[in-house]
């Protein structure tokens, strides 16, 4: 009997998840009044989707377990939007603001803006975001396009979905057709530890949350959004297809506030623009402390039929002008620059200046981006510069005050070889070679260099890397603890981890290792020995030589040493474009026989030159007398590739949900060999889908797209002893 009534019990436990975790992010990002702490709300919302999970009939675009993020998109769809998104005029003093005020008062019917009985303006800060349109179809999200031309935006839903105060469902009665417009924004708290993070390893800071916000909204993988912790404010309206919904913006805003739509808390309305003024201003002393950037003040006559009598110009609504407040801005006097090498190698220039109070604070350090930036600025060392802080958090320079120049200011010169290890030194584009300032990154390409150790180890003992069990983040960060102790554990290169078993009883003194824990590592070191060619060359972190890289380079050579015989262009058959180059390749001449490697004219060389470095080499090197395995396993021999005959040879095949018999890596190593082209995400040019129990997202857009799809029986029926 129980059995019989769970899954109804089931049932009425997601409706009733559902609701309350639409209610809690009501409270949280419409009402300011959180109703439950984020624990309490992260345990209710994982309830949620275990049983979600249980109950795949039940699957609804506006569930809160939708917002975690997903599978990457292919690509972004371009719409039109169904009224044009006008940008608005600026201005940069109240006497503007003023003169405005007046034209639209001589512009209106019988001068009307001022009536007694109607309110005259509305204004409220400017966020330094990105314009988003939101459609809604009888209450559910439907659609959200980014400004774009003003005439069409891409629709980035995939990304939008992640941000929590975006509604999926509108509380209430709505009009069947509802847009709202308004600004995504990254808040300042989370920004700004992102950006510690990234100075902390080295990278290239974030310049500013407009321009980083606008990245992971373009992001084509929901995860990017979902990671950070986005937010969305109501400024307008877009199409509404009820006409009496609202008489003026100040209604519409209080009317979309209802349906659980996040709108300003410092929306004013005001009967004079003496009163705007006043707002401006007493905004002003505020918006240092607001928790996400605001660079302005928008101020619009708040009646729609006015709007309407005003009418557009080409470009922007006469019934709306932008106030922009100043930066604030002081000058100081570069030093030095530091050349920081990150975890992924990026050498990164930082200014050090004179200390001086700006926005409330000292500031003492900047970063300078690139070494682009630099030249195109031609910021040279003892300079005096103009520093701004961008939304009065994070520090820049501006530009160099030519005029006070000393005679003799050395220009700061990019490191030709690695800071930390002089190792090989990488500049994006190649081209920079020529024109310097259009240099937009340089990293070093050593992926032992000591600067980039740990976070290179954590990468190269991966599951889809070496996949050595037992060892971890963890316990790599305890291993590197002991470097300076009296019994240290050398972990200096990747081959150093195959030879961990001889310091057997170090390992057993660290915290929280134990007999158990050391054999599950020396056991999971020594399985790790016969992964074979592409997991080391995928492990090692080699700049362009991602996961799939590296498989395709084990397809192409049989092990390390043919790998390492090989010239420059073989590791790029895309290039090949006589017959001779492609016989001498085992290739035929038809470009659609030729294996891809992802590698191309710019990233080949690089790829090539790392290979045969003293460092590559003696990597190499320790790795084969560790008793790791340089040889292939993927590898396909040039004549043998045509000969290739099963049923899912040349077809692009993609893998969902859980797979009984097969781990999911180890299957698709199996339909690769039976020539099949595997893919992690459905569209159009997938030919099959083999889906097994948890399948989600991809199986519905499978079932849409109307593609073949496979259970796991059916696989096995299908390919038989193929896969044994």
């Amino acid at each position: 009997m129980s059995k019989a009534v769970k899954p109804s019990a089931d049932i009425a436990r997601i409706h009733e998840l559902r609701s309350v975790l639409r209610d809690a992010n009501r409270a949280y990002y419409v009402d300011a009044n959180p109703v439950m702490s984020d624990v309490e709300f992260d345990r209710l919302l994982a309830e949620l989707a275990t049983l979600e999970k249980d109950h795949l009939e039940l699957h609804d675009d506006t569930s809160p377990t939708q917002r975690v993020g997903g599978e990457p998109i292919d690509g972004f769809e371009t719409v039109k939007h169904a009224r044009p998104m006008m940008s608005i005029d600026n201005s940069y003093s109240v006497e503007d603001v003023r003169a405005w005020a007046a034209r639209v008062s001589k512009g209106s019917i019988g001068g009307g803006l001022f009536d007694a009985d109607r309110t005259a303006f509305v204004s409220e800060p400017k966020i330094d975001g990105v314009a988003l349109s939101l459609r809604y179809e009888k209450g559910r999200l439907v659609q959200a396009l980014t400004r774009g031309d003003g005439v069409s935006g891409d629709n980035v839903i995939h990304a939008v979905r992640t941000i929590r105060s975006v509604p999926l469902q509108l509380n209430g009665s709505a009009p069947d057709v509802l847009e709202v417009r308004g600004e995504v924004y990254w808040p300042w708290k989370s920004f700004n530890e992102v950006n510690a993070q990234r100075e902390k390893d080295g990278l290239e800071l974030l310049m500013n949350p407009r321009n980083a916000t606008a990245g992971t909204l373009k992001n084509r993988d929901p995860n990017v959004a979902a990671s950070r912790a986005l937010g969305f404010i109501a400024h307008g309206a877009g199409e509404v297809s009820d006409e009496d919904f609202a008489e003026s913006h100040s209604e519409f805003v209080e009317k979309i506030g209802k349906l659980s739509v996040p709108t300003s808390p410092q929306l004013r309305v005001s009967q004079t623009i003496d009163a705007v003024v006043e707002h401006i201003e007493s905004f002003d002393t505020m918006r240092g402390n607001w928790p996400y950037a605001t660079d302005g003040m928008v101020i619009r006559v708040d009646s729609f039929a006015l709007q309407d009598e005003l009418g557009v110009t080409s470009k922007s609504p006469r019934w709306a002008i932008a106030y922009k407040y100043p930066a604030e801005r002081t000058t100081t006097v570069l030093l030095e620059v530091q050349h920081q090498v990150g975890k992924t190698g990026r050498i990164t220039p930082r200014a050090v200046m004179e200390p001086v109070l700006l926005a409330g604070t000292v500031v003492q350090h900047a970063s300078l981006h690139n070494y682009g930036i630099v030249r195109s600025k031609d910021i040279r060392l003892g300079d005096t510069v103009v520093i701004e802080k961008a939304g009065e958090i994070i520090p820049y320079v501006v530009e160099v005050d030519k005029d006070k120049r000393k005679k003799g200011a050395r220009k700061v010169v990019p490191p030709e070889r690695c800071p930390v290890c002089d190792g090989v030194v990488e500049v994006e584009p190649a081209e920079a070679v020529d024109t310097p300032e259009v240099e937009t990154s340089r990293s070093c390409v050593n992926p032992e260099c000591p600067a980039q150790l740990r976070e290179k180890l954590v990468w190269f003992v991966g599951r889809k890397q070496m996949d050595i069990d037992g060892l971890g983040e963890k316990t790599i960060d305890l291993i590197l603890s002991t470097a300076q102790s009296d019994s240290p554990i050398p972990l200096r290169h990747f081959a150093d981890i195959f030879h961990l078993h001889e310091h057997r009883d170090a390992l057993l003194l660290l915290d929280g290792m134990g007999e158990q824990k050391v054999e599950k590592l020396i056991k999971g070191i020594e399985d790790a020995k016969s992964r074979g060619l592409a997991r080391v060359l995928s492990g090692m972190g080699i700049r362009h030589v991602g996961e799939a890289t590296a498989r395709q380079l084990a397809r192409m050579f049989p092990d390390l040493d043919a790998l390492l015989a090989a010239e420059e262009w073989q590791l790029r058959p895309k290039s090949i474009t006589s017959k001779s180059e492609a016989e001498a390749f085992g290739l035929t001449d038809d470009p659609k026989d030729r294996p891809e490697t992802g590698l191309g004219k710019l990233t080949a060389p690089i790829v090539h030159a790392y290979l045969h470095s003293d460092a590559a080499r003696e990597a190499f090197r320790a790795l084969a007398e560790a008793g790791v395995d340089l040889s292939s396993r993927d590898y396909v021999e040039a004549t043998s590739q045509a000969e290739v005959d099963s049923p899912v040879a040349g077809k692009t095949v993609v893998l969902t949900g859980t797979m009984e018999r097969w781990d999911r890596d180890a299957l698709s190593e199996k339909l690769r060999g039976l020539g099949a082209k595997t893919s992690g995400s459905v569209s159009k040019k997938t030919d099959l889908v083999i889906a097994g129990p948890g399948a989600g997202s991809k199986l519905a857009k499978a079932e849409q797209l109307g593609i073949e799809i496979w259970d796991e029986k059916t696989l096995i029926e299908t390919l038989g002893n193929l896969l044994d």
